[in-house]
């Protein structure tokens, strides 16, 4: 950085023989008792060519806001240092003033350097013995702030930082440099937004905000000389934790500052310094833990949003640069979360299961056609602090408070799905080529082909039976799935293979997460998996959501989304390069083609039968596992139910041409600890009272039937 500032003939300009005069004295005022004479300040080889971008640039790091759905509902906001950037044209005068009455009265009068406030403080620091004085500039401040903020090494940091002659210099000189190229007001709004008024208030916005609740165009003369005086020392003007009485001496002090330099008519000042200083204080929330106490159930669809943005390649190279970038970056972000939609889930989802209990009762919302997260409700406290939870064998539970993502987007394996799962046999079925009235013959037990690997054993093989000996019977893909049917599904996986139906499960989304599931689910094993059709898998509702939503989109499968618009600092909308080569906003919806869309109609078709809604192409047998869902929802709604073996989870999907909602009920603490039958209906409810109050008042809309080519 450092190099030669020359005038045409080659010497020194007076100016710049000002500044490093002035840069010598201000070594002197930070060391008013050390001899300065082994100071070494060249004459040429210190000297700078040119600015830091960092000094007038507007780069200092910023607060980052997520909003809801509706661009207006803040959820929360990431900050390391809590600063939003103001133009000084939405800031009070009574600031501008108090600040420059405060820390340099002759701002606007020198070039960046001011000789002889540099003087004064050199003289009450040396009878002081001490640093009684600064003789920093607005400028000089600016400059420190702004190397210090855009510092990206520790060594830059202690540059910018450190308590020497060399840094003083280097600031005098940056300073007279910075004067050429910035006018005193764009100086001036620059301070006002780097500068530091304590409690994790970076510049005038957090400070007006946190302070006084309000923004900074509105502050009067007693709050913003309360502000300016903070500055200089921010904990020992401290209006909040300290006596209240040094921090009306400072602002009177300022006030009087202003009277002198005639900002003020002194009977207003001794009017204004009569007045108590009367705070409104607030503190902004900082990241998830912090979304507002009355919607502490957004805590979980946040959580899933900072571990997506942790994943962008977009933010950075890697999670910790991504990280860095949330919290410093001045984003400004649109979630896809709809609050009423999110609202209403919860109250369905807490209504049946309480947030004490054990059995962990959820719901994930979905769009179809573009993956956008709707809502994720859950019944329990987004917490941290787990010293309430109840234990199990001595293990901390994760009720009634936790921040494990229980809904999906995390690590968690999730819950095994049951016969949800058959919906992954189905559609690898359908695009197989087999036609929708596929008859198979399904006896109450049946001894399959696939070796067995538990208790249902015959003969070495496994022999899975029906829930019911009533659903025994010649079947359809209808009446098969409508009913549930285990002996007609674990045929049809036979037909078509189970490796086909783990790929396709595969292709909707679905990951493997433990390392059962991962040995059965690989390539050489997974056409061995025949209770794969039943779902022993694992598998959690923000992934089943978005695997049934597919059909309603006509086979487009979309990556679930939590955003809807992410904006940089300065308001463009961020965008990664694709594959192609082309700019891509990073909120768009990723999409691909999973099935064909006669296959997706055919499936909707199908699943029409399990909710009651009757499908229009075949016969659904005469009865369903779900048959109230069609008429709580009120419109066409396809989807399946789920049940493991003992009730130990208990799983609904249902999804409309709008909107795909998964729930579930488990013990996410101990998978052995059955749900019980008296909550197999949780979900079903659940699932239906959302999607009627979701659509409540939007228009009906009809699934596409599948063309007669698909049925026989």
């Amino acid at each position: 950085m450092l190099g030669r500032i020359r005038s045409a003939t080659g010497r020194a300009t007076p100016l710049v023989r000002t500044a490093l005069l002035a840069g010598v004295i201000v070594a002197a005022v930070l060391f008013p008792i050390a001899a300065i004479g082994g100071l070494a300040v060249k004459s040429g080889a210190d000297l700078i060519d040119e600015v830091p971008t960092e000094l007038t640039a507007v780069r200092p790091a910023q607060t980052t806001y997520v909003y809801a759905s509706d661009g207006e509902t803040l959820l929360t906001s990431f900050y390391e240092e809590h600063r939003a950037y103001v133009p000084i044209t939405e800031m009070s005068p009574y600031i501008q003033q108090a600040i420059v009455a405060a820390e340099d009265t002759r701002f606007y009068e020198h070039d960046g350097v001011d000789p002889r406030g540099v003087a004064r403080a050199f003289i009450a620091n040396t009878q002081a013995g001490d640093v009684a004085q600064g003789g920093s500039t607005l400028t000089m401040q600016y400059v420190r702030m702004a190397l210090r903020d855009g510092a990206e090494t520790p060594t830059e940091v202690r540059e910018a930082t450190e308590q020497s002659a060399t840094r003083k210099v280097r600031e005098a000189q940056y300073a007279v440099e910075v004067e050429k190229e910035l006018s005193k007001a764009e100086i001036l709004e620059r301070y006002l937004n780097h500068a530091y008024f304590g409690h994790r208030a970076y510049g005038i916005f957090a400070a007006a905000e946190i302070f006084f609740s309000k923004h900074p165009r509105d502050l009067t003369l007693v709050e913003s000389a309360v502000l300016a005086g903070l500055v200089q020392a921010p904990s020992a003007y401290d209006p909040v934790t300290q006596d209240q009485q040094a921090a009306i001496e400072r602002r009177n002090w300022v006030i009087d500052r202003m009277a002198e330099l005639g900002y003020v008519a002194p009977r207003v000042a001794e009017q204004e310094k009569r007045k108590p200083i009367e705070l409104n204080t607030s503190t902004p929330p900082n990241d998830c833990v912090s979304v507002p106490t009355d919607h502490n159930d957004w805590g979980f669809f946040c959580d899933l949003f900072r571990r997506w943005w942790l994943s962008q390649e977009a933010f950075g190279d890697n999670p910790l640069q991504r990280q860095d970038a949330l919290r410093r970056g001045g984003y400004e972000i649109v979630t896809s979360i709809d609050p009423d939609v999110q609202e209403t889930m919860q109250g369905h989802v807490v209504s049946k299961e309480p947030t004490g209990s054990p059995f962990a009762h959820g719901a994930v919302a979905i769009e179809p056609g573009t993956g956008l997260v709707k809502g994720m409700a859950v019944n329990r406290n987004f917490a941290l602090n787990a010293a309430e939870d109840a234990t199990v064998d001595d293990i901390a539970g994760n009720y009634p408070d936790t921040v494990a993502p229980l809904l999906g987007g995390g690590e968690l394996a999730g819950y095994q799905a049951g016969s949800t799962f058959k919906w992954f046999v189905l559609l690898a079925a359908l695009d197989a080529g087999l036609p929708m009235d596929t008859r198979i013959s399904s006896p109450h037990q049946y001894v399959s082909s696939y070796p067995s690997g538990g208790p249902a054993s015959c003969g070495g093989y496994w022999c899975p039976r029906n829930a019911s000996p009533e659903m025994a019977g010649n079947h359809g893909m209808w009446s098969g799935f409508g009913q549930s049917v285990n002996t007609y599904f674990v045929q049809l996986q036979e037909l078509v293979g189970a490796g086909a139906a783990v790929r396709m499960a595969e292709n909707l989304g679905l990951t493997w997460r433990t390392e059962v599931d991962q040995t059965h689910a690989s390539p050489d094993r997974a056409d061995g998996w025949g209770p794969f059709t039943l779902g022993v898998s694992d598998a959690n509702p923000l992934e089943m959501a978005n695997a049934y939503a597919v059909a309603a989109a006509d086979g487009n499968y979309c990556e679930p989304l939590p955003v809807v618009s992410i904006k940089d600092r300065d308001g463009h909308e961020v965008t990664y390069t694709d594959e192609h080569g082309n700019q891509v906003p990073v909120s768009e919806p990723r999409c691909r083609q999973a099935v064909t869309p006669e296959v997706a109609r055919a499936a909707t078709d199908i699943a029409l039968c399990p909710t009651g809604s009757g499908a229009a192409t075949g016969s659904c047998g005469g009865w369903a596992t779900a048959e109230p869902v069609s008429d709580i929802v009120g419109r066409p709604v396809a989807g399946k139910t789920g049940t493991t073996d003992d009730n130990r989870t208990a799983w609904m999907v249902g999804y409309t041409p709008e909107l795909a909602v998964a729930a579930f009920t488990a013990d996410p603490d101990n998978p052995m600890n059955a749900a019980g039958g008296g909550r197999a209906s949780q979900s079903i409810l659940t699932v239906s009272e959302t999607l009627r109050d979701a659509l409540r008042g939007e228009p009906v809309t009809d699934f596409e039937p599948p063309p007669r080519s698909i049925i026989r």
